[in-house]
């Protein structure tokens, strides 16, 4: 029995040939079609049944072609009037009827299914019939919800979506991703990544070259990337994972691309740092405040905790006693006097200086002469400069060459200046930030606890 049902009339051009030709082809156009696909004529018979419908009911064509409506086999018999009367209500109604029901397969089983019928129109353009169409609705909401996700993700997502090509380069962005980049959602596609990133580009690349050769990886990665914007460059941090993209259409698994999925976690790994810093130096001032508890040496428990202050900090450091051991609050002009510092050449543990006492020749507007008067805090920096300037800045100022960044921060003790310590960087360190300064206060507050300490027990000759 073939999926329709063939009829023996004959017409004028022979024995009924033309017509058994045209239902193998229309049966033969049915069985490939993936959609299960049902006909009834005008009295409710079935007249057609395909292959995808015999699939998902297990009634072959043999078994439903000439039976009258599903009653009795098909759906349960209470109710199969319901039934018959929503398909057949589709030959008064124009368009396509779509309606929801459960029929039975040939186990015994009930599958809920989605119908779209419509009327069958005869020569005379009076219905003649209904044909339907139905799928799994299980199938069907698959389906809508895969396409209700990709619009929610290239839409309303709050996390970044890139679907990049073989050639790693973007095809699809969505809305948050292009924020992110700072450019419009058309105006990146197909282009390079480095066009789009000035720095973490190449860690990017090798994650995506790496997930089209190999997978994805277990777990999300943590990237930090620079950004051009229209503003400049943007320093973030991007948590990443990745999805690869293959043909469901081929044998054996053809690569599309990859689903590059981003969320911005900048701030939350910029506290981490913080916090992780915080603890760092919390502990080194632990540490110094323990090892100079062994020092008998006033001078010597100063660079003790100048030492541990250094690590992971600043390169350099300076302590200038103001000339006469001290100065109270108001009395007009200073002079500074080298106590101590670290190595020029090459690191290492600071070393007490300026046995001579005589002053350090600093000019007239120095951020230590500065931060001795403001009885505060005074950052100070080359600037963006060739190295010959930066070079030229720092000896000026009577510090180390390499120095391109300084912090000074005044040593006070009850409501006396005492002086100032110098915190110097060089070249390829970020500049001395707010966070910075109150760390260097701290590491102050200590030494001068420490110098003052040895001033009660022998103050410091006059200059």
């Amino acid at each position: 029995m073939s999926a329709s049902r063939r009829s023996g009339t004959t017409d004028e051009l022979g024995p009924g040939e033309p017509e058994r030709d045209g239902s193998d082809l229309l049966a033969a156009l049915l069985d490939g079609m993936d959609a299960a696909l049902c006909a009834f004529d005008a009295d409710g018979v079935v007249t057609h049944w395909n292959r995808e419908a015999e699939r998902i009911l297990g009634w072959s064509a043999a078994e439903a072609v000439g039976r009258r409506g599903f009653a009795g086999w098909a759906v349960r018999t209470a109710d199969a009037s319901e039934v018959e009367a929503r398909l057949m209500s589709a030959m008064a109604a124009p368009g396509r009827q779509v309606h929801e029901f459960a029929l039975l397969t040939k186990e015994g089983g009930r599958v809920l299914v989605r119908t779209q019928s419509a009327a069958v129109r005869g020569p005379d353009g009076k219905p003649a019939g209904v044909y339907c169409a139905f799928s799994e609705v299980h199938a069907q909401i698959d389906l809508e919800r895969s396409i209700a996700l990709s619009e929610a993700l290239f839409e309303d997502a709050s996390w970044g979506v890139v679907l990049v090509d073989a050639d790693l380069r973007p095809a699809v962005v969505n809305a948050h991703a292009a924020r992110a980049l700072g450019i419009g959602r058309t105006a990146v596609l197909g282009r390079p990544l480095g066009d789009l990133l000035s720095q973490g580009v190449e860690e990017l690349e090798s994650a995506l070259t790496h997930v089209l050769a190999e997978g994805a990886p277990p777990a999300p990665a943590e990237m930090w990337v620079s950004v051009r914007t229209a503003e400049g460059e943007k320093r973030r941090c991007w948590r990443s994972g990745f999805l690869r993209l293959s043909s469901p259409l081929a044998e054996e698994p053809v690569p599309l691309g990859v689903g590059w999925l981003f969320q911005d976690v900048t701030e939350a790994k910029q506290g981490e740092q913080e916090a992780a810093l915080l603890r760092f130096r919390s502990h080194q001032l632990h540490r110094a405040a323990r090892a100079a508890a062994e020092c008998e040496d006033p001078g010597e428990a100063a660079t003790v905790h100048l030492d541990f202050a250094l690590a992971g900090f600043a390169d350099h450091a300076l302590i200038d006693r103001v000339a006469g051991g001290s100065v109270a609050d108001g009395e007009g002009p200073v002079r500074l006097v080298r106590a101590a510092e670290t190595p020029s050449g090459a690191p290492g543990p600071s070393v007490l200086a300026g046995k001579a006492g005589l002053p350090v020749r600093y000019g007239e507007g120095h951020p230590a002469l500065q931060c001795v008067e403001r009885a505060g805090s005074v950052r100070a920096g080359a600037g963006d400069v060739a190295p010959e300037r930066a070079r030229e800045w720092a000896l000026a100022r009577q510090w180390p060459a390499d120095a391109v960044y300084a912090l000074c921060t005044v040593l006070r003790s009850r409501g006396r200046t005492l002086g100032v310590v110098t915190f110097l960087r060089a070249a390829g360190r970020s500049q001395f930030e707010r966070a910075d300064a109150v760390y260097g206060e701290d590491v102050a507050v200590r030494i001068a606890a420490a110098l003052d300490l040895g001033d009660q027990v022998k103050p410091m000759p006059e200059v």
